[in-house]
């Protein structure tokens, strides 16, 4: 079983809402990511990262973006999932964000995009991850 952390950035609460549900499929705790440095989350195995949709389809460029483009590096081999909500398009933004990640040499777990607010099935899904990487 490998040490995992669910970490997030989220405007309107959609995307928080989802990391609360995929942290409590895992059996950890879903951390903000003004909460962890981009080395804290290097010392875990598998890493669940969600942001959603912002501007033209993009990571947050205020506090996601920055964090993550100083994680990239330590993430070969490891675990990794990606998440987020979405208001409009298509989820262009967690397909490049999922594109990414497979650059870095990580082992791609799942991409989960929901639109808007996370409804009983969004949240199941969001459980259904979590269980999925606390099993890796």
């Amino acid at each position: 079983m490998s040490k995992t952390a669910v970490i997030y950035w989220s405007q309107t609460g959609n995307t928080e809402a989802m990391a609360n549900a995929i942290a409590e499929g895992a059996g950890v705790s879903a951390v903000s990511v003004s909460d962890i440095s981009a080395a804290e989350a290097a010392e875990y195995d598998t890493l669940v990262l969600g942001c959603p949709a912002m501007g033209a389809e993009e990571l947050d460029d205020s506090e996601f973006d920055p964090f993550y483009q100083e994680l990239k590096a330590s993430l070969s081999g490891k675990n990794v999932a990606i998440f987020g909500s979405y208001d409009w398009g298509d989820g262009e933004w967690l397909r490049k964000w999922e594109a990414d990640v497979k650059e870095t040499g990580a082992n791609f777990v799942e991409a989960l995009q929901i639109n808007l607010t996370p409804d009983d099935d969004g949240i199941a899904a969001c459980k259904a991850l979590g269980a999925k990487v606390a099993a890796l």
